[in-house]
């Protein structure tokens, strides 16, 4: 377990194993040492500079370079990228000390003389070394081993405020780590009831109280969603509930979480590749649970119920058919089209078991539907939502917390579509090969009623830990498109297999002027950066002429606005 602590010592004559420093600068020239860092700068020299340059060291945040220690008290100094001085932002700290704390496992002492005066900052470094050190070596017979104490240099060390602000980073820290290992446990290991298990354990020393619904249970309620995703494996699926009821709580959040702890397709089997990462399906369910536990430790004032909805997706005898019609816990039925798009059905399962309490919100967290990476891809997560005001507000908090979210749209015609079936209330699968995203968020839209305000921020694939590499390292997520044989164009168009054909992306650049579709003159400002999204054929018709040569950002929002909250959404 790797400590920290906070100390006012000068940087250049501290005793560590290693000493971090910032760098500034723009592209790949390094233009000053950060004053943090200072008196380091004057021991290696006025030419300290120039010699990084010489040495191609990149000023960038998340890139990093070891040189010697020379005159300071630490063998190795580790110069970290920061950016543009005027531009250091916290996720900037963030990386550079994440990226230091990769380059060091295994060290005893190391001291981080980054920008450290404010308590934000602090936190900013001290969760960056504490994610950045994070290794999953459960199963390796030879351990390299964790940091043993990161020190933060920095003038508010005996703050009372900057002490608290390390042990929220502590506790933040210990979550996103514990949803890390959660998703890099292999399947033979981690199922349902372990699941359930490793929660009831946790809650033994926390101010969270868990319940597990099993089997017998789910079958007497009536949870057919769950129970028909889990209906192929012998480990049968697990509904955990955990709660956190502080006193004087005015406002009750719900989080539901996808968990599926190994997802083969069932019999829409993936193909041999696409598996490899399948147990990375239990992302959202893992997500909750930490951070149910997390606002626990850290007392906030909310009320929280966090749903994990838990079911191997498994091939055999038994398993659920292309065809068969499930009845939902609440009494919907639902045509499965294909049992791949499993995660749907255990979510709105989830959705309506959280709307019983009446929470003031709903958020659910998943890794759902491929078309979504195609569109973002596995950096960025897509989030819907039936709230106009909450559809950005998850965006921008995201942004506040390092993490990258893109709001997407719900088109109009999913409405429609998901209702095809002629034998059910729902349809599971959406009919065309595009749009995937869109129609999932649209199916679970049908099981939120009017009036409930749901969120859904999800669709990145989680990162992995390959062998041989230290933290989390990204790995492709080869799931099927489904796009047509035929449909060679439009499998080169991400957006199409997101949003689907009746949804144009028309981009332009910031400024003051407005941009006209030439089929249909529909009008946007351009101060507006997000993409105008059309849901016509006239657009879809002329989009590239309407076009300006300068793209912004990808991803898709709707400019027109429902009145909140609408009927629902969610993934």
């Amino acid at each position: 377990m790797t400590s920290i602590s906070l100390r006012s010592s000068a940087a250049a004559t501290f005793k560590a194993d290693a000493l971090v420093i910032g760098v500034h600068g723009s592209g790949e020239v390094v233009s000053a040492v950060d004053s943090a860092s200072a008196d380091v700068a004057d021991i290696l020299g006025t030419d300290f500079v120039a010699t990084l340059n010489e040495l191609k060291v990149s000023p960038e945040p998340g890139h990093v370079a070891k040189i010697p220690g020379g005159g300071t008290s630490a063998a190795v100094i580790v110069v970290a990228g920061l950016g543009p001085e005027a531009e250091v932002t916290l996720e900037a700290l963030r990386r550079a000390s994440g990226a230091a704390a990769r380059e060091l496992t295994g060290k005893k002492t190391i001291a981080y003389a980054l920008p450290a005066s404010t308590d934000e900052q602090i936190r900013a470094v001290a969760e960056g070394a504490l994610l950045g050190g994070y290794a999953f070596d459960r199963y390796l017979s030879k351990l390299g081993g964790p940091i043993g104490e990161v020190v933060v240099l920095t003038g508010l060390a005996r703050s009372k405020s900057a002490k608290k602000a390390v042990n929220v980073a502590q506790t933040v820290a210990a979550a996103v780590n514990l949803a890390r290992d959660l998703v890099n446990d292999p399947p033979n290991h981690l199922y349902p009831e372990s699941f359930a298990k490793q929660m009831k354990t946790l809650a033994k020393t926390s101010k969270v109280t868990v319940d597990v619904m099993e089997e017998d249970a789910l079958e007497a309620k009536g949870y057919g969603g769950m129970l028909g995703v889990g209906k192929g494996s012998q480990r049968p699926p697990r509904l955990v509930t955990l709660s956190y009821t502080p006193r004087g709580a005015r406002t009750h959040l719900a989080f539901v979480g996808k968990g599926i702890t190994f997802d083969s397709g069932g019999l829409s089997i993936k193909p041999a590749n696409a598996m490899v990462t399948m147990k990375c399906d239990m992302a959202g369910a893992a997500a909750v649970s930490a951070a149910t536990f997390a606002i626990a430790e850290l007392e906030l004032p909310v009320r929280v119920t966090a749903y994990a909805c838990l079911a191997e997706n498994m091939p055999s005898g038994d398993a659920t058919r292309p065809g068969d019609v499930l009845t939902m816990y609440g009494g919907k039925t639902v045509e499965v089209l294909n049992t791949d798009a499993e995660g749907r059905l255990v979510l709105a399962d989830g959705i309506t078991t959280a709307l019983a309490r009446e929470p003031d919100l709903i958020v659910d967290v998943a890794t759902l539907t491929g078309a979504c990476v195609v569109a973002l891809g596995n950096k960025m997560s897509g989030v819907f939502s039936n709230d106009p005001v909450l559809h950005e507000a998850l965006a921008s908090t995201a942004e506040t917390a390092g993490e990258l979210m893109w709001p997407m749209p719900i088109p109009e015609d999913v409405k429609e579509k998901v209702k095809t079936t002629k034998i059910a209330d729902l349809s599971q699968h959406n009919p065309e090969p595009w749009g995937g995203a869109s129609y999932a968020a649209g199916f679970l839209r049908e099981f939120v009623p009017e009036g409930h305000a749901v969120g859904s921020p999800g669709h990145r694939r989680p990162r992995v830990q390959q062998r041989g590499r230290r933290g989390l390292h990204p790995q492709g997520w080869n799931r099927r498109s489904g796009a047509h044989p035929r449909s060679a164009r439009r499998r080169e168009e991400p957006m199409t297999q997101a949003l689907g054909t009746g949804a144009t992306e028309l981009t332009w650049s910031p400024g003051p002027a407005s941009l006209s579709c030439c089929a249909c003159s529909t009008r946007a400002s351009g101060r507006d950066t997000r993409p105008l999204l059309r849901h016509s054929s006239g657009c879809r018709a002329c989009w590239r002429s309407c076009e300006p040569s300068r793209p912004t950002a990808p991803g898709a929002a709707s400019t027109r606005r429902r009145s909140p909250p609408a009927a629902s959404s969610c993934q």
